[in-house]
Order: C-alpha cells, then structure tokens, then sequence
C-alpha cells in the first residue's frame, strides 16, 4: 500500500492506523501548498480533490477521505480489533465518532489555518470548538479511547485533529481528560513512528 500525506495534516491519522496494523506501506510526501509529490508528481493526477490522505492499494485503487481509508486499514486486520466488526452496533458508535470529528470538529478548525479570515470569525469558530471539545472532554471524563477501554481508528483521528490546537491558538489545557488523552495517544509507539517519519518528532 501507498498512502499519500503530508506532515501533520489530517493525514496523521491513517498513517497512525498503519502503523497500528503492521501492514507493509509506502509514504509519498505531499507539498500541499504546489499540489506536487516529492517526485514532482501533480497531486491533483492522484487526487482530483485535492487533499491528503489518498490510500493506494496493491490493484491500484486509491481511496480518499480519511475516515474511510482508517476503517479500510482495519478491516484488513480483523484480528488488531482496530474497529468493532462490521454491522454491530460498536461499529455504528465508531461511525457516529467519525462522523462528529470529521464535521463538528475538523471543519471547525478550518477557518483558523487562513490568514484571510476576519478576527470575528476567527473568535467564533473558537468559540464553537471550545464547546465541540469540552463535549469530547466530559466523553473521556470515564473512558481511556473514545470508545471505552481499547484504541481504534476513531481514536487516531481525533488525535490528528486535536494536535492542530497549540498552532491555532485553541486552548485544550483546561480540558484534563482531553489533554490526557493527547499524552497517552502520543506515548504510543504508532504514533511516535508516525510523528518521527514525518519530522515532527525528533
């Protein structure tokens, strides 16, 4: 497999999913700001839409959006419990994760990442995070992972996303189990492999 990324983008998080699951891959790095690979390669040739992560596989196929490449990568290794299995019940908690961090939380930090973005909107996109993550906190007040006592997927996702606060000046210190969350995701080894191999990490 190939998964294209780019250094701490949402990306992060199939690439944590991979190392989770031991499968042999390939990194190709994407400057996202030319929409080239490391080769020099036009991104958009790859993926039309133009984001990061695109997961190529051995026929060829590529699959794009994030929460659907992590639960591709777990279904290939049913045995690492990576997500509950399909059509239970767990699984559909795991979607309704995935679903929330995708819309309620991903988008919401998107305002924050342009310069262009006037300072009112800016304030309430905080505002509307702030309130998004003290839901996930209050979540993880009982639980290690966002589905109980075990990582999954969904687990890697918010990680990815929630890393993103510290740059655009959303503060998750109050948050104590939100930010013990983000402590016992980043002394996992898959996402100390992960940080290290896209230079974010030393």
């Amino acid at each position: 497999m190939k998964l294209y990324h780019s250094p701490g983008a949402c990306s992060l998080s199939p690439h944590i999913v991979l190392r989770e699951s031991g499968l042999a891959f390939d990194l190709v790095k994407v400057d996202l700001k030319t929409h080239r690979t490391e080769d020099g390669t036009d991104f958009y040739t790859v993926n039309p839409k133009g984001p990061v992560p695109v997961l190529e596989i051995a026929n060829g196929e590529r699959l794009t959006e994030g929460p659907a490449i992590i639960q591709y990568i777990a279904d290939q290794v049913p045995a690492k419990n990576l997500a509950p299995g399909n059509g239970t019940m767990p699984r559909y908690r795991l979607q309704e994760w995935l679903n929330f961090i995708t819309s309620e939380l991903h988008k919401g930090y998107s305002p924050l990442f342009s310069p262009d973005t006037p300072e009112a909107t800016r304030a309430t996109a905080k505002a509307k995070l702030g309130e998004r993550l003290a839901y996930v906190d209050g979540r993880l007040a009982n639980h290690d992972y966002l589905l109980g006592a075990t990582f999954s997927v969904a687990d890697a996702y918010l990680y990815a996303v929630v890393s993103w606060s510290a740059n655009v000046g959303v503060e998750i210190g109050h948050l104590s189990h939100l930010k013990a969350f983000m402590d016992r995701m980043t002394s996992r080894p898959s996402v100390q492999e992960a940080l290290r191999a896209e230079g974010l990490l030393k």
